[in-house]
């Protein structure tokens, strides 16, 4: 989507040069306006994204991913293994939104939302600003000689980063294995915990090593994301764009001279003055159009913003537009493709709320034991089956029994009538159901199981009853 001639810029990166080699970005610091908003933004997301894990409903903790046991939480709500259907669904309609996002906002979630993003610019770039201070500045102590500055600045720099790191690190595991085993890690010590303090420094090595060396290599290099915007953009998508058709003109760009008149001259209103390239985090020039490097974090409009004020020409030649905006001067128009993502988006968010409200806090599964017949006792019939209780809150019931709901007969469980399933716990065992010959329908009648906690039904579930043979 460039629009220029020359599209040589693409077949190379701003972070490696001519050698092969990484290639360290000193970027302006930013200010303005988007900067300033974008701080805001990064303070509240910060807060949640540290808070979250340490937060409970209903003794659920907020946002909890235990892969490890496929224990999932996402705003309170516990997924089992049982419930995995439900945490598929639950990630479709992310991706979804991402996707549909990502074609009418460009890749604006990279910049305002995106936790490497908001760490990397917002903690670990200021924190480098305030110690080795600007562009020019950064740009000298990396020159220079180990002296005992450069030496005092470093350490200061790193130690600050590895402390930061090793924050991270913990709340990452709250968030994989759960806040209260991180609180047990920290009472009981490492030496018990050895598992999740090992967990804990590999974690803190890699949050490390991304924000001291790796840093943006990550969007370009790591992130699938970066790659799925090339498909998804289009003209019509809103992206941070330069207005190609105003900064060039006819004459194009050039530097900027009080005493001429540039409408006269024929030129644009760009001055050429490189401020949105040396203050790009990733590097850019975003005056060759679209490119796969950029995270639309609007530090090119506030920086561009303040040299047109400067110079007195008007604001807004590097924008939020799509490129048929700049180059058609056509308004914004929902598209037949945003829509159709908009509808997908509608039917799976429907059916994921449809199957959170008939999900249940209890499961229970009755199956009939593999390859044993019926048995005669009396007048009755039995049959002998396994259950599984799984009990997904955070309470405990004290005081589960069986019970046939629309069949008479008796439900006799192997050992205790009444057992206690604990919470975030699986029960298992074997019961008997014997129903009166008589009253059976047919060789193989369904029969409706009820759960209860006392007094209190919590659950249903239905299994097969074999009989001698079918009656009319």
């Amino acid at each position: 989507m460039s629009n220029l001639p020359d599209e040589a810029f693409r077949d190379t990166i701003g972070t490696i040069d001519e050698g092969g080699k990484r290639k360290f970005i000193f970027p302006k610091k930013p200010s303005g306006k988007f900067y300033n908003y974008r701080k805001i933004v990064s303070n509240i997301l910060l807060a949640i994204l540290v808070i979250n894990p340490f937060i409970k409903i209903n003794g659920n903790q907020f946002m909890m991913f235990n892969i490890m046991e496929r224990r999932f939480n996402i705003f309170g709500f516990p997924f089992w293994p049982q419930d995995f259907y439900l945490f598929v669904i639950s990630m479709l309609v992310g991706v979804v939104f991402v996707i549909l996002f990502t074609v009418v906002f460009g890749r604006i979630f990279c910049g305002w939302v995106c936790p490497q993003t908001i760490f990397l610019e917002m903690v670990f770039r200021r924190i480098e600003y305030w110690i080795d201070g600007d562009r020019g500045s950064q740009s000298r102590l990396a020159r220079q000689e180990w002296n005992a500055e450069k030496i005092r600045k470093r350490l200061t720099k790193w130690t600050i980063f590895f402390l930061i790191s090793f924050g991270i690190a913990n709340v990452f595991l709250a968030y994989l294995v759960g806040s209260d085993a991180l609180f047990l890690m920290i009472e009981q010590g490492p030496i018990q915990q050895a598992s999740n303090f090992i967990a804990l420094l590999i974690f803190t090595g890699v949050f490390y090593f991304v924000f001291v060396w790796f840093r943006e290599q990550v969007c370009i290099i790591a992130c699938p994301y970066g790659r799925l915007q090339g498909v998804l953009l289009d003209n019509k998508s809103i992206n941070v764009s330069y207005d190609f058709v105003r900064g060039e003109k006819e004459k194009g760009r050039a530097k900027f001279n009080k005493k001429e008149d540039r409408v006269l001259t024929g030129k644009g209103d760009c001055i050429d003055c490189l401020q949105c390239v040396h203050v790009c985090p990733m590097g850019i020039d975003i005056r060759n159009g679209t490119q796969l490097e950029c995270t639309n974090c609007t530090a090119c409009i506030d920086e561009c913003d303040h040299i047109m004020d400067s110079v007195g020409l008007p604001k807004g030649l590097i924008r939020y537009a799509s490129e048929d905006e700049i180059a058609k001067k056509e308004p914004f128009k929902f598209t037949a493709r945003m829509k159709g993502y908009t509808a997908v988006l509608f039917i799976l968010l429907s059916i994921f709320v449809g199957m959170l409200f008939l999900r249940t806090d209890v499961q229970a599964v009755v199956l009939r034991l593999p390859g044993q017949l019926f048995q005669h006792k009396g007048d009755k019939i039995s049959n002998v089956y396994t259950y599984k209780i799984v009990n997904k809150t955070m309470k405990d019931y004290k005081d589960i029994h069986f019970e046939l709901i629309d069949q008479k007969g008796e439900i006799k469980n192997v050992g205790k009538q009444h057992f206690k399933v604990a919470k975030e716990g699986i029960s298992q065992g074997t019961l008997f159901i014997e129903i009166n010959e008589v009253l059976l329908e047919s060789d193989k009648t369904k029969v409706k199981i009820g759960v209860y906690n006392g007094s209190e039904l919590i659950e249903t579930t239905t299994t097969n009853f074999l009989g001698p043979r079918s009656f009319n």
